[in-house]
């Protein structure tokens, strides 16, 4: 959610502000007879405020649609987007209702006396420089707030620049410990085959026995196989004895 320091609220609470004193006048110049000189001179400067608070809606309205070609940039969403639509129509509904009243009501009026002119046009340069100088006040908000959007997207780039220097470090741990493990393999692999080699020796080396072992039992009569097999058994009861029996 947008914080209050977003700058669209501090210029949409200047508008606001600016909206409310207003509507506050307006009720003032509904309480004065349409016949006053005071009445006219009211009427302008409600008209001149109007048209200053409606170039000022305008603008905010400009920089939504900045926003709204890439919200994410500016960390807002489409429901923030609509909400701030939502507002600037209903200030420009506000203000475009008074003007309306106003206007109509200055038609009504019709001409003032010569004296009364006189007095309006004598007061006419102080309209114009309030309307001047609410001008200013709306273009220095303006300029404000586009300094502070140009403010946080440098704040956001330096922080994509941050994460990304961190997904780099990450990067190159990951590729190291890649590295670590396959030097492991590689060295897992040499002593595999090492032990293979060891087992193929043996598996010969016991081959060779077994067919000494066959050669020599095949030279050996049948007479001589029954006088082992006896001299095998004689021991084997001579061992029982010593070992069971005493």
């Amino acid at each position: 959610m947008p914080s209050a320091q977003d700058p669209f609220y501090v210029v949409k609470d200047e508008i606001q502000e600016s909206i409310d004193k207003l509507q506050s006048s307006f009720h003032q110049w509904e309480r004065i007879s349409s016949d006053s000189g005071e009445r006219v001179q009211q009427t302008k400067e409600l008209l001149a405020s109007c048209e200053s608070i409606e170039w000022q809606v305008d603008e905010l309205d400009k920089a939504i649609a900045v926003a709204a070609r890439d919200p994410s940039w500016y960390g807002i969403d489409d429901a923030e987007l609509e909400k701030r639509r939502r507002w600037t129509s209903t200030a420009r509904t506000q203000v475009g209702n008074v003007k309306k009243v106003v206007g109509a009501g200055k038609e009504q009026t019709g001409i003032a006396s010569a004296s009364g002119m006189r007095r309006e046009l004598m007061r006419l340069p102080n309209a114009h420089e309030t309307d001047r100088s609410n001008l200013y006040t709306a273009h220095q908000a303006n300029d404000d707030f586009i300094t502070s959007e140009s403010d946080r997207q440098l704040l956001l780039i330096k922080q994509q620049d941050e994460e990304l220097d961190e997904l780099s470090a990450s990067v190159e741990r990951i590729g190291g410990v890649g590295l670590t493990i396959h030097e492991e393999l590689l060295a897992q692999d040499k002593i595999i085959d090492d032990l293979g080699m060891e087992m193929d020796s043996t598996s010969n080396r016991l081959d060779f026995v077994q067919k000494k072992v066959a050669v020599v039992m095949k030279k050996a009569s049948a007479k001589g196989q029954i006088m082992m097999i006896l001299f095998l058994v004689a021991l084997f009861i001579i061992l029982f004895v010593l070992v069971f029996l005493t």
